[in-house]
């Protein structure tokens, strides 16, 4: 059996969401240089949590969205929202089973320092385990 927190939540969400998004945005954990080159861009950070101590991890998330417009941003974000909310709970990947997703904050536009792009970020808690 799989202990908790052997499940590494960003990779498995970046390919899950990028899965669902094609090739409409690039799904990642870090932002680069190029960031600019690479618009819509979906972030992903595990920003915190907990666990249970034996199988159950409760993952806070980031999930910022960088776009051309606020407006591109906004309808990216919203986009990501309903992926997590309808089609992520239930679902599987070959390393790890989602349970509870939750919106801790919902999605809305926070500050960045490049005036040249947008961005709207959202927190989310989701409960994982590990494959059996």
């Amino acid at each position: 059996m799989a202990a908790v927190g052997s499940v590494d939540i960003e990779l498995e969400l970046i390919g899950w969401l990028q899965s669902r998004l094609g090739t409409d945005a690039v799904v990642r954990d870090e932002l680069d240089n190029h960031l600019l080159e690479q618009l819509p861009t979906v972030q992903v950070e595990v920003v915190g949590g907990d666990d249970d101590g034996v199988r159950l991890d409760r993952a806070l998330v980031d999930i910022n969205v960088y776009a051309a417009t606020r407006a591109a941003a906004i309808a990216l974000a919203t986009t990501v929202h309903g992926l997590l909310l309808e089609q992520l709970r239930g679902s599987a990947t070959p390393a790890a089973v989602f349970g509870s997703v939750r919106a801790v904050a919902r999605p809305a536009v926070r500050p960045y320092e490049n005036t040249a792009l947008r961005r709207v970020g959202a927190t989310y808690q989701i409960h994982s385990h590990p494959v059996s």
